[in-house]
C-alpha cells in the first residue's frame, strides 16, 4: 500500500516522508509506526484525516527496522475500521552529525516574549537528540548551560524567564556521530510580568465526535483573562485550508459547508496583551456521512436529506378489525417497520409503506433517503418509535345520580379495553375526559361513552325527572318537636308527582329502613338506637316508576 517506501526498501533516509495510494470510498486514514510488527513505539494511532502522506515529528531512528501501518478509518459505526497488513523499510546508517536548529518559537528577535514561554525549533534530520544552552549575557549559559534535554523539539524552562531582558538561546542537535557546534545563537527580549492565558477545549463537537453536521456551530470553553482566540482548522494535522489562525473575539463560530466524509483538525490558542496561551493540542471531529444539513449558496438555506416523518406515538385497532392495516403517508425513498420484543430485540416485519399489525405491542417505524457518497450510496433514516394497542367500544355498567347543592352530579361508570371520553345530550359532543358532570337540577339526559380510538359510542337514555325537590337537605332528630322525622314533604313543584316507598341507607350502602310517605317519616334510629350525625342517602319510586336518589344529613 505504501508508495514510499515502498516495502522491503533500505537505506531509507530517517527523516522521510511516507507516502500512500488513495483507496476508493475511504474517508480517512489512520496510521501507526513502530520498530516491531504491529508496533507503536514511534508514531501510537494517529489520525491523518484524507491525507495521503506523514511525517514523523522526530524522524526514524538510524539502521532500524521500521513498520508501517495503515488502518482504513470510516465514519459510519456499522462500518469497523480496516487495518490493512504491515509495510517495512530499513533506515540508513548515519555517518555525520545533523545540521545545527535555530528558534522557531519565540522568533529570533521577537521583543514583549511572555516570561513563561516555551522554546521550540524544528527536527534536525539525523538528530537524535538536542542540547540547549540560555543566557541574559551571550555565551554564559547563565540560565541553562548545555543541558541535554534529549529528542525532543520543546524546553519548559523551569522557571519564569526574567521580565524586560533580553535572553540569549543556542540549540545544538547531536547524534551518536557528534554535533556541529559551535550552532548560532540567538535572542528575544521578555516583557513585563502578565498572566497568559489557558488553554480551550472543544464543546461542540467534542473531541474525536463523529456524524458532525456539515454546517455546525463551532463552541470552545471561555478562558479567563483571555481576550480572544486564534482558530485554526485543517483537514489534516497539517493544513489550514478551513481557518488560518483567524482571531474571534467570542467562543464560537459557525463554520458553512465541511466536506463530509472527512476528519477535521482543530487548534484554539486563547490570547491577551500577556501572549498567547502556551501548549495547546489540537483537537479532531469527523463529519456526518452526507445525509446534512449542507448549506445550500443558491437559495441560502440548510438542505438535509433524511426525509421528514409524521407519525402517532400511539395506534390502536379494534378488537375485530385484525390485521390492522397501516400505511406511511410520507414523502420518503424506502421505509421499514420493526416489531421489538420484551428484550429489546427488533424485527423486521415490512419494507414497504404499508405494514400488517396483528399485536399489540412496542414497534419502529423508519422512513428513509438515499445519497451518493464517495464510499456509495449512503442511507438517511428517520425512525419513530410506537405503541400499538387494542380497543373496544365501552359498556357502560351504571349512572349513578346523586345532589350536589342545587344541582345534580352524574357519574359514569364504564368499562373496557379502551381509552374512553364522555358527553351528554350530544353525540357529537363536546367530549371529556371526566366521568362526572355537574348540571341543572331538572330534566333528561342521554350520556354518551366514545372510544377515542374509533371503536364505537356507547350511549344510556335516563329519563327520570331529576327534580329533588320536596326531600328535605337535613333533619333534627333530638326531641324538640321541630324536625325531628325526615320525610317526603310534597310542594307546589312537585306537582301530582305520587312517592311510593322510601328507601333510606348509610354511606355505606347498607339499608337502615324503608317509610311510606304517608307516615311520620324517618326518626334517625336504627334498631332503636340513634344514629350519629353523618350523611345519608335515600332512594325512591315515583308513580311513573322513576327512581329518584338523594342524599341529606342527620344534624345533632
Amino acid at each position: 500500500m505504501l508508495t514510499f517506501p515502498v516495502n522491503g526498501t533500505t537505506d531509507v533516509p530517517v527523516n522521510s516522508t511516507i507516502t500512500w495510494n488513495a483507496v476508493v470510498g475511504v474517508p480517512g486514514y489512520i496510521i501507526s509506526i513502530g520498530t516491531t510488527l504491529g508496533g507503536v513505539d514511534i508514531v501510537n494511532q494517529t489520525n491523518v484525516g484524507a491525507a495521503l502522506s506523514y511525517t514523523p515529528p522526530l524522524g526514524f531512528p538510524e539502521n532500524t527496522q521500521i513498520y508501517v501501518t495503515i488502518t482504513l478509518f470510516f465514519f459510519d459505526p456499522a462500518i469497523p475500521d480496516v487495518m490493512c497488513p504491515s509495510s517495512t523499510f530499513r533506515t540508513e546508517d548515519v555517518t555525520s552529525p545533523p545540521p545545527c536548529r535555530t528558534m522557531t518559537s519565540p522568533a529570533d528577535g521577537a521583543i514583549n516574549v511572555n516570561i513563561g514561554s516555551n522554546i521550540s525549533w524544528n527536527y534536525s534530520p539525523t538528530a537524535t537528540g538536542y542540547r540547549i544552552s540560555m543566557s541574559t549575557v551571550s555565551g554564559t549559559g547563565n540560565i541553562v548551560n548545555d543541558q541535554d534535554v534529549g529528542n525532543v523539539l520543546l524546553y519548559n524552562p523551569i522557571l519564569d524567564l526574567p521580565p524586560s531582558t533580553q535572553i540569549f538561546v543556542q540549540i545544538t542537535p547531536y547524534n551518536e556521530n557528534g554535533d556541529l557546534s559551535p550552532c548560532l545563537e540567538q535572542s528575544f527580549t521578555t516583557g513585563a510580568v502578565a498572566v497568559l492565558p489557558g488553554c480551550a477545549t472543544l464543546i461542540s463537537p467534542l473531541n474525536g465526535e463523529i456524524n458532525v453536521p456539515l454546517t455546525p456551530l463551532i463552541e470552545w470553553t471561555a478562558v479567563a483573562g483571555a481576550a480572544g482566540y486564534k482558530v485554526t482548522i485543517g483537514s489534516s494535522p497539517f493544513t489550514t485550508e478551513v481557518l488560518d489562525n483567524v482571531v474571534f473575539s467570542t467562543n464560537s463560530t459557525f463554520v458553512i459547508n465541511f466536506e463530509p466524509n472527512r476528519t477535521f483538525f482543530i487548534t484554539i490558542i486563547p490570547f491577551n496583551a500577556a501572549g498567547e496561551a502556551i501548549g495547546c493540542i489540537t483537537e479532531s471531529f469527523s463529519t456526518i456521512i452526507g445525509c446534512g444539513p449542507y448549506f445550500d449558496s443558491v437559495t441560502g438555506e440548510l438542505i438535509i436529506i433524511n426525509p421528514e416523518i409524521s407519525f402517532p406515538d400511539i395506534i390502536s385497532f379494534c378488537q375485530d378489525e385484525l390485521p390492522f392495516l397501516v400505511s406511511s403517508t410520507d414523502a420518503a425513498e424506502g421505509f421499514r417497520w420493526f416489531q421489538i420484543d420484551e428484550f429489546g430485540n427488533e424485527t423486521l416485519i415490512s419494507d414497504t409503506s404499508d405494514v400488517s399489525l396483528v399485536e399489540t405491542g412496542e414497534y419502529r417505524y423508519e422512513a428513509y433517503n438515499t445519497v451518493l457518497q464517495a464510499s456509495g450510496t449512503v442511507e438517511c433514516p428517520t425512525s419513530k418509535f410506537f405503541n400499538v394497542v387494542s380497543s373496544e367500544i365501552a359498556t357502560i355498567n351504571s349512572v349513578n345520580i346523586t345532589e350536589q347543592g342545587e344541582d345534580i352530579r352524574i357519574t359514569v361508570d364504564a368499562s373496557g379495553i379502551g381509552d374512553y371520553e364522555y358527553a351528554l345530550n350530544d353525540t357529537n359532543g363536546p367530549y371529556q375526559d371526566s366521568n362526572v358532570f355537574n348540571t341543572g337540577p331538572a330534566g333528561s339526559y342521554t350520556v354518551y361513552v366514545r372510544d377515542k380510538n374509533g371503536c364505537g359510542i356507547a350511549q344510556e337514555l335516563l329519563e327520570q325527572d331529576l327534580t329533588l325537590e320536596g326531600f328535605p337537605k337535613f333533619f333534627t332528630p333530638n326531641g324538640d318537636g321541630v324536625n325531628d322525622f325526615w320525610q317526603f314533604i310534597p310542594t307546589s313543584l312537585t306537582g301530582e308527582m305520587n312517592i311510593g316507598v322510601i328507601y333510606i341507607f348509610d354511606r355505606y350502602g347498607i339499608l337502615l329502613t324503608q317509610i311510606m310517605p304517608t307516615s311520620k317519616g324517618w326518626d334517625g334510629t336504627f334498631n332503636g338506637q340513634p344514629l350519629p350525625a353523618s350523611s345519608y342517602w335515600f332512594n325512591a319510586r315515583d308513580n311513573l316508576n322513576n327512581e329518584i336518589r338523594g342524599f341529606f344529613a342527620l344534624k345533632r
